[in-house]
C-alpha cells in the first residue's frame, strides 16, 4: 500500500476544505478590491487593522501584533507598510515616549479608501459565502463562519 493509496483522515479532509474554503473566499476578494480599488486583499486587510487602532497609552499596535492581524511575517508586514506609505496611504513617525518604536497611521487618503472599500469587500465576502455554501462539501464551514457573525468574540 503506498500513501497515495491511504484514505484521508477526517482531520486532514476538515483542514483540506477550509483551505477550499478561504482559497476560493480570498480570490473573489482579491478580484473585487483590485479592480474597483486598486487594493489587494492583504493591503485592505492592512488599512482596516490599522484604521482600528486607537491614540493614547498602547493604542498604536506593534508590527508583531500588525503582522499576525493580516497573517504575514513581521518582514512581509513592514514591505507592505512601506509599499502602501509609498502610495501615500499610511505614515510613520517615531513613538514620543520610546525612540525605538515606530507607530504607522492611515492617512487621511488611506481612511478614504478604505471607506470606499469597505462595501466592495463586505458584498463580496457575502456572495463568495453565498456561493460556497452551495457546495455541500464547503456548507458547514459556511455555516460555522456565518455563525460567528452572531457571536461576540471573546479575549
Amino acid at each position: 500500500m503506498t500513501a497515495s493509496d491511504t484514505p484521508a483522515t477526517d482531520l486532514a479532509q476538515g483542514w483540506c476544505m477550509l483551505s477550499l474554503l478561504h482559497s476560493r473566499i480570498e480570490g473573489h476578494i482579491e478580484g473585487a478590491l483590485h479592480t474597483h480599488h486598486g487594493l489587494s486583499a492583504r493591503e485592505y486587510a492592512l488599512l482596516d487593522v490599522l484604521s482600528r487602532q486607537h491614540d493614547g497609552d498602547n493604542g498604536h499596535l506593534q508590527m508583531k501584533q500588525v503582522a499576525d492581524a493580516v497573517a504575514l511575517s513581521q518582514s512581509a508586514t513592514t514591505r507592505l507598510v512601506t509599499r502602501l506609505e509609498d502610495r501615500g496611504l499610511l505614515s510613520r513617525y517615531l513613538c514620543p515616549t520610546d525612540r525605538r518604536g515606530i507607530y504607522t497611521n492611515v492617512t487621511d487618503a488611506g481612511n478614504t479608501l478604505l471607506r470606499q472599500a469597505r462595501p466592495t469587500y463586505e458584498a463580496t465576502l457575502r456572495e463568495a459565502l453565498d456561493v460556497a455554501g452551495r457546495d455541500p462539501r464547503l456548507a458547514p464551514l459556511v455555516a460555522a463562519v456565518a455563525s460567528l457573525e452572531t457571536s461576540p468574540l471573546t479575549a
